[in-house]
C-alpha cells in the first residue's frame, strides 16, 4: 500500500521549485536530485534547482559555463531530454518558444560548471519531445520526437566519452513516429510506452528495442510486448521511474473521443512488473494529486518525489511525495477520516487481501456491513454525499438525448430521453465517449435513488437492499473514476431497471 502525501516545509529547508512542466529531473547517484528548466505561463526557464538528498535541503547552486554569447548554461527550454550518468547531466534539444533546439549541453554537478558539447557523427536534427535513457554509465540512447514538421522515429546512441553520435539501424518491423513517450532502459532492452503518433493519435503500445549493449552483438530490432494484466490506457506526456523489479508509471493525458475536443489528464499508478512481465495497478489508499502531464516523478529510496506538470489549464508547483505506508510521512494520514466506497473505487486497490477473498465467494453478494468490516473503512450514507438531479435539470443528458433523437424531437421530451438510455444499454464500453461519461454516472445514480431510495422511503425501511451493491453510487463526479471502471458502470447501469417519475 503507497500513500500520496503532500509536501511541506516541514520535509525540507529552502525553497523547492517554482511551478513548471516540460522540465526534466535526474538522480545523480544518491546524494541528490537536480531539475531543470520547464514552462510556466509561456515563459521557458533555465533554471537549476537541486534537492540534497541527505541534508534534505532545495537549493539553487551558483553555475560557471557559458556558451557563444556569454549566457551561464543552455538556453531557457523546456521538452528537451536529460540523462545523468555518474556526476554529470547530459542535456540534449528540447524547445524554445516556436524553436525546435538541437544544441547538446552536460553539467558538471561536483562543481556546477556547464559545458556545451560539440559532438560528431551522426549528430541528430533538432527535436523536443524526445525520449532517452542511459546505457551503463557510458552511452545515452534517444528515440523518436518531433521536429516541428514531422514525428520521428530515428534511434540515436551516444557515446559520452568520445562524443560520437551514431544513428542506428534497425531492421524489420518499426514502432510507429512519436512524441511525448517514454523510454526505459531495462537490462538490455530499452522499453518505449506510448505517445502522440503521426497525424496526432495517443498511443498505448509497448515496445523493446534489442541491440544496445555492444557485449551482446545482437542485430538491433524492435519487438512489439504485449503483456497480460492491467494495462494503462493511451497516454502521452506521462513519466516512468525505474524503481527495484518494477516501473513505475504516473499521469500523462489522452484524448476525450469524438463528444470531447479536450484531453483527458490522468493521475493513476500503472506498475509493469519485470519479474512477473504483467502489468499491475499500484495498490494506493487515499486520493491522488490532481491529475497533469509533462511532470517529473523520481525514485528517491522507497519514496517518489513528484514535481510539476501541466492539466491543460493550470501549471502545478506543490511537490508530492508517493509513499509506502510504513514511511514516517504517511503518518500524517493517520488523523485523516477513513475513506468510503466511492473514492476507492475498486476494492482491490484498498486492501491486497480483498481481491482473492472476493474471487472465492465471489457467488455470494456481500452486504455493506460486511464488505465495510472486510476493507476496514467507513461507508457513509449515500444521499448525504450525492444530490440526485432530475433528467429535466441535466442539461449535459439532455443535450445527448437531443443529439440521438434527433431535430423532430423535443430535447426534455420522454422519448429522446428514453431513446438515450436504450442507446446505453447496447452499448459496449468501447463506443462510450469521454463526454457522456458524466451524464451516464448520473443517470446511473439516478436510478438506483428511485429504485431503492424512494422505494425504501415508502417501506420506512433502510436506504439500500444490503445484499446489492452499487460500487459507484458514490462516486462524486466523472474525474473519479478510471478507464478500467467504465465497463463495470455501464454493466451495473444495464441491469437497473429505467424508473420515470
Amino acid at each position: 500500500m503507497y500513500y500520496w502525501v503532500g509536501a511541506t516545509s516541514s520535509d525540507y529547508a529552502g525553497t523547492p521549485p517554482q511551478p513548471r512542466s516540460g522540465h526534466s529531473t535526474v538522480n545523480i547517484g544518491k546524494s541528490k536530485v537536480v531539475v531543470f528548466g520547464g514552462l510556466v505561463d509561456k515563459k521557458f526557464l533555465t533554471d537549476i534547482l537541486v534537492y540534497d538528498i541527505e541534508a534534505k535541503l532545495w537549493y539553487k547552486p551558483e553555475c560557471t559555463g557559458s556558451d557563444s554569447d556569454g549566457h551561464v548554461g543552455p538556453s531557457p527550454r523546456a521538452f528537451h531530454v536529460a540523462v545523468s550518468i555518474d556526476c554529470h547531466m547530459f542535456i540534449f534539444g528540447g524547445r524554445s518558444g516556436g524553436q525546435r533546439l538541437g544544441d547538446f549541453w552536460v553539467l558538471d554537478t561536483d562543481i556546477w560548471q556547464w559545458s556545451e558539447l560539440t559532438g560528431f557523427g551522426d549528430l541528430p536534427s533538432p527535436r523536443d519531445f524526445a525520449a532517452a535513457s542511459s546505457i551503463g554509465n557510458r552511452k545515452i540512447v534517444m528515440y523518436g520526437g518531433w521536429d516541428g514538421k514531422k514525428w520521428l522515429s530515428d534511434v540515436y546512441v551516444l557515446d559520452t566519452i568520445s562524443l560520437e553520435w551514431t544513428e542506428l539501424s534497425v531492421s524489420g518491423t518499426l514502432p510507429q513516429p512519436r512524441c511525448g513517450h517514454t523510454a526505459t532502459m531495462v537490462e538490455k532492452r530499452l522499453l518505449v510506452y506510448g505517445g502522440r503518433g503521426g497525424g496526432g493519435p495517443i498511443m498505448g503500445d509497448l515496445w523493446a528495442l534489442k541491440g544496445l549493449i555492444d557485449e551482446e552483438i545482437e542485430t538491433p530490432g524492435w519487438t512489439q510486448l504485449k503483456l497480460p494484466g492491467q494495462a494503462p490506457s493511451p497516454r502521452c506526456g506521462h513519466s516512468v521511474t525505474n524503481a527495484g523489479h518494477y516501473l513505475l508509471m504516473f499521469g500523462g493525458h489522452g484524448t476525450g473521443g469524438w463528444l470531447s475536443r479536450y484531453d483527458i489528464y490522468y493521475n493513476d499508478c500503472v506498475v509493469l512488473d519485470r519479474v512477473s512481465a504483467q502489468w499491475k495497478r499500484l495498490s494506493i489508499g487515499n486520493e491522488p494529486p490532481p491529475a497533469r502531464a509533462y511532470h517529473s516523478m523520481t525514485a528517491i529510496g522507497s519514496r517518489y518525489l513528484l514535481i510539476g506538470g501541466f492539466d491543460g489549464k493550470s501549471t502545478y508547483g506543490e511537490p508530492w511525495w508517493l509513499v509506502p505506508q510504513d514511511d514516517p510521512i504517511a503518518t500524517r494520514l493517520t488523523a485523516a477520516p477513513p475513506r468510503n466506497i466511492p473514492e476507492s473505487k475498486d476494492a482491490a486497490s484498498l486492501n491486497g487481501n480483498f481481491q482473492p477473498q472476493f474471487k472465492e465467494n465471489q457467488s455470494e453478494k456481500f452486504p455493506l456491513a460486511e464488505l465495510q468490516r472486510r476493507l476496514q473503512i467507513s461507508v457513509s450514507q449515500p444521499n448525504s454525499r450525492i444530490p440526485i438531479v432530475n433528467e429535466l435539470e441535466d442539461k449535459e443528458l439532455l443535450e445527448l438525448a437531443s443529439r440521438l433523437a434527433g431535430e423532430n424531437v423535443s430535447a426534455n421530451s420522454p422519448k429522446a430521453i428514453e431513446a438515450l438510455r436504450e442507446y446505453w444499454k447496447k452499448a459496449e464500453p468501447n463506443t462510450i465517449k469521454f463526454k457522456e461519461l458524466g451524464p451516464l454516472l448520473r443517470d446511473y445514480q439516478r436510478l438506483i435513488h428511485r429504485l431503492h431510495l424512494e422505494k425504501s422511503a415508502s417501506d420506512q425501511q433502510p436506504g439500500f437492499d444490503e445484499h446489492v451493491i452499487y460500487q459507484f453510487y458514490h462516486v462524486k463526479n466523472v474525474s473519479q473514476l478510471r478507464l478500467d471502471d467504465i465497463p463495470k458502470l455501464l454493466a451495473e447501469y444495464k441491469q437497473l431497471p429505467i424508473l420515470y417519475f
